[in-house]
């Protein structure tokens, strides 16, 4: 997973966001083998435990099924060092499913209406 770096002038930015991608063009075209399914599915789980744990703040996917797909992850971390782990945990990325790539950000506002599925 690799990580771009914000300006060292500027205060520490306690959020991170994580692009991920499958590895597998054809899982976004074609859809997943039954053995990405499983592995997306631990993903989902994953992911649900570390928001309940107040780690990441939200996640979701493009709603596109292209070579441009890809989903988010914000997280809440004291630095890319700290995030890295909980994304390397994440089974889809070490199962060579999904790639990532951690960036500094900057979280500026959150409307009233942000909810899952809203």
């Amino acid at each position: 997973m690799s990580t771009a770096t914000a300006s060292s002038t500027e205060a520490p930015i306690p959020e991170l966001i994580c692009r991920i991608q499958p590895t597998r063009c054809a899982m976004r075209t074609d859809g997943p083998t039954p053995e990405e399914q499983a592995v997306v599915a631990a993903h989902r789980a994953y992911l649900d435990r570390q928001t309940a744990a107040g780690v990441v703040l939200l996640f979701g996917r493009t709603a596109t099924a292209d070579a441009a797909t890809f989903g988010i992850v914000i997280l809440r971390a004291d630095s890319a060092d700290a995030a890295r782990p909980v994304m390397a945990d994440d089974l889809a990325a070490w199962a060579g499913v999904m790639r990532g790539e951690l960036f500094p950000f900057r979280l500026i506002g959150v409307g009233p209406g942000l909810a899952a599925g809203a």
